[in-house]
């Protein structure tokens, strides 16, 4: 009865008060006496009004927003998939589908479908949405950079960055020259338009070309150094002059917008000399999670608004004062890192998106109908090309690089990304820039930035240079080398206690290596180097507690599931160790239905199970970054479910086929190196029956009489299980024990499952 006790009064409390209700309003209802009451009638059947219903809820304009911000998230993801695939980054593919969203390809193709998705009037909610993510985006950029290094670094940087600026921007007013009079818009100056085809000409895309040299595992050298902080001044004077061109073009005339310039440097001194020593003060006070509470949060976020309102009124565009607002932030790496979590995900994930899908709809290829407009095009390419590359690789040359990192730099600097989207829509919406113009210049944008891997490749090629990450060290030929790959520090402290173990008596002949790799999208460069250190200090950590000596790998990496098999079977490792990520698909009959559509869905499932590489999983419950790992690794691969592993005194081995053999060659290991107790589990009786098991386990009990043992157990009792540290077990067992639902692997020790 007692355990009955809640049910019983919730029972009791909704029925009382459901009657009191019903009592109410049937009392009510004689209050209606002497009123006129207008009935609702309709010949409409209940059907069909319901259908109305539906229609006009699926037409109300947050219902049609929802749909919108669902549908480019969904695209966006998808293109930028397939973007990180083929060595690009995912800015380029957000950048394709707002194009594949536009007028271009499904308003070209299915007109009813855009019409119901983006309808004319619903366009002004996601613009202004979208302004709101590219002020959030423009001040996490204006906290990616790192003035410090600007400093220190600033003669040979400001010489290269401000030629790849003058330079192109000669070329842009010399384009806007032969241009104007058959591509600008009616009524405007060719001042106005000649200022805007310059600053479209000299733009760098700051963070896609941070996040490159990250990728390419240059950011450490003196080139990557070199090119991060020409970028950035690159960035920051590119902003200034077009505050400034704004200006110009808002004001009329070069004289009038002297004014708004004036107003705007009063600006910029009151930002630097007052608000930021406000705004250091506070982080100094409050830089931890812990300290760093609402209100403080909404200094910092009030700061960001308000300077975004300044600098719009000003006339200089809020996306400016956003970008100031980041600048000024108080430059401790850890609190800048810990601020942009609370803005990056919404603005990055959300919001972004919506900008570049409102780009598309600005975007209509459709206009390019002819030969000579798409030669127009390529001209305007070409001009960007010369004017970008050729004038940041000239200038890295002058001031004495030599000439593979002068084409780099020139290379890299002549990204264009998101950046010169964002300077093309001011001009788009200031009426400077034609639609066929912006057409044009947009497809210039996505050009360049496709071009920098393939150019940084050939660059390589030329000059015969390789940028393995692998160092000469782990290429060296030794007789057993481990790599262990962890996400987060208490995995790989773990895994590195399971690779001494197999290791630590071997003296030169075995290897060690930690590697960690981190998306590039998750990663500021003002942090990078920092991020690392911390990362790795745990397991350094504990390989001096285990006198272990170990080699640390770090990449910021596109594709971290991909390149973590690349640098793997380029290794040439022994034996690759991961630690088993929960699968959302486990569990739970939505995550069933889920993980069912993501067969069919998901781009990697679908290439595996072209190539036949599904079979490997079916009922698997490994998540998607351990069947990938496990399907195109060319070694044998570990991977552990930790259970607060501790030591590696008890293990246990089940073998349950002849195939499972190759395990005894690790109890070897365990007990040479480890002194490891090890009970060989025979369950199905194939020990006995196989002459090779029985012979490679005498050879064992030969050399260490008391470190191995044999049971035919069938099934395991709590107690044994209790008593031992680790369990190693096959690929195809364990599936096996997976598929029959055996209960003793509730209450297993720690799991090492190994795919030979």
């Amino acid at each position: 009865m007692r355990k009955h006790k809640n049910s019983i009064f919730y029972v009791v409390l909704v029925a009382f008060f459901s009657l009191v209700i019903y009592w109410f309003l049937k009392e009510g209802k004689h209050l209606e006496h002497g009123r006129t009451i207008i009935a609702k009638t309709s010949d409409k059947s209940d059907w069909a009004e319901f259908v109305d219903s539906m229609q006009h809820s699926l037409q109300h304009p947050l219902a049609i927003l929802l749909a919108q911000i669902l549908t480019i998230i969904l695209v966006a993801r998808f293109f930028g998939w397939i973007c990180r695939k083929i060595g690009q980054p995912s800015v380029v593919g957000e950048i394709i589908a707002g194009i594949v969203l536009g007028p271009s390809l499904v308003g070209l193709y299915f007109p009813e479908f855009k019409e119901a998705l983006f309808p004319v009037e619903s366009l002004g909610n996601l613009q202004f949405l979208s302004q709101i993510g590219l002020i959030l985006f423009m001040f996490v950029i204006g906290m990616e950079l790192d003035l410090k290094v600007l400093r220190n670094k600033a003669h040979d940087a400001v010489v290269i960055s401000h030629a790849s600026i003058i330079f192109p921007f000669t070329l842009g007013i010399g384009l806007a020259y032969f241009m104007y009079e058959s591509f600008a818009p009616a009524g405007v100056e060719f001042l106005s338009f000649a200022l805007f085809c310059g600053i479209a000409m000299s733009i760098t895309a700051f963070p896609v070309l941070a996040r490159i040299v990250q990728e390419r595992g240059i950011h450490k050298t003196k080139l990557g150094s070199i090119v991060i902080t020409c970028a950035a001044a690159d960035d920051i004077t590119a902003w200034c002059i077009l505050a400034a061109v704004i200006a110009i073009v808002k004001a009329g005339s070069f004289v009038s917008s002297l004014y708004i310039i004036a107003l705007a440097v009063a600006y910029v001194f009151l930002m630097i000399m007052i608000v930021k020593p406000f705004l250091k003060r506070v982080g100094d006070l409050y830089s931890s999670r812990k300290t760093l509470s609402k209100p403080v949060v909404a200094i910092f976020f009030l700061t960001l608004i308000i300077s975004s309102y300044v600098t719009e009124v000003i006339g200089i565009h809020a996306l400016f004062g956003a970008f100031m607002a980041g600048v000024i932030m108080p430059e401790s790496a850890k609190f800048r890192s810990i601020f942009i979590e609370k803005v990056e995900d919404i603005a990055l994930i959300v919001l972004l998106p919506l900008f570049f899908v409102f780009t598309g709809l600005r975007t209509e290829i459709g206009l390019l109908d002819d030969p000579y407009l798409w030669k127009i095009t390529g001209f305007i390419i070409a001009v960007a090309v010369i004017g970008k590359f050729l004038g940041s690789t000239l200038a890295a040359k002058f001031v004495g690089q030599n000439w593979r990192d002068s084409l780099y730099i020139g290379a890299l600097m002549n990204t264009r990304g998101l950046m010169e989207l964002i300077v093309l829509n001011i001009g788009y919406e200031l009426g400077v820039l034609s639609p066929m113009i912006f057409t044009m210049m947009v497809i210039m944008a996505l050009v360049t930035t496709l071009m920098t891997g393939p150019a940084l490749d050939l660059i390589n090629y030329l000059f015969k240079t390789n940028n393995s990450i692998i160092p000469e060290s782990i290429s060296a030929k030794i007789k057993y080398k481990i790599l262990l790959s962890f996400s987060v520090h208490e995995r790989g402290v773990a895994l590195l206690k399971i690779a001494n173990s197999l290791v630590k008596k071997q003296n030169g002949n075995a290897m060690v290596t930690t590697m960690h790799l981190s998306s590039s999208n998750e990663l500021h460069g003002f942090d990078a180097s920092h991020y690392e250190q911390e990362v790795f200090k745990p397991i350094v950590s504990e390989a001096e507690n285990l006198n272990q000596k170990i080699i640390t790998l770090y990449k910021a990496s596109v594709d971290v599931d991909s390149d973590s098999i690349e640098i793997a079977n380029q290794g040439e490792f022994d034996l690759l160790l991961i630690g088993l990520g929960q699968s959302i698909f486990e569990g739970t009959l939505l995550g069933r239905v889920l993980g069912y559509t993501t067969r069919i869905i998901n781009p990697d499932r679908l290439i595996d199970k072209l190539s036949g590489k599904e079979g490997l999983f079916e009922n698997s419950p490994f998540d998607e970054r351990t069947r990938h790992i496990i399907a195109y690794s060319k070694m044998p691969v570990g991977i552990l479910m930790d259970k607060n592993l501790e030591e590696i005194d008890q293990v246990f081995m089940p073998l349950f086929s002849a195939e499972d053999k190759f395990l005894i060659e690790y109890a070897q290991k365990l007990i040479h190196n480890n002194g490891s107790q090890i009970t060989v589990l025979d369950p199905a009786g194939e020990i006995k029956n196989n002459s090779e098991i029985k012979e490679s386990i005498r050879s064992i009990e030969h050399i260490a009489p008391n470190h191995i043992t044999m049971s035919n157990e069938i099934t395991m009792t709590k107690e044994f299980l209790e008593n031992h540290d680790l369990m190693i077990i096959s690929l195809d067992s364990w599936k096996k024990l997976v598929d029959s639902q055996s209960i003793w692997l509730n209450n297993t020790p720690s799991v090492l499952i190994i795919k030979p």
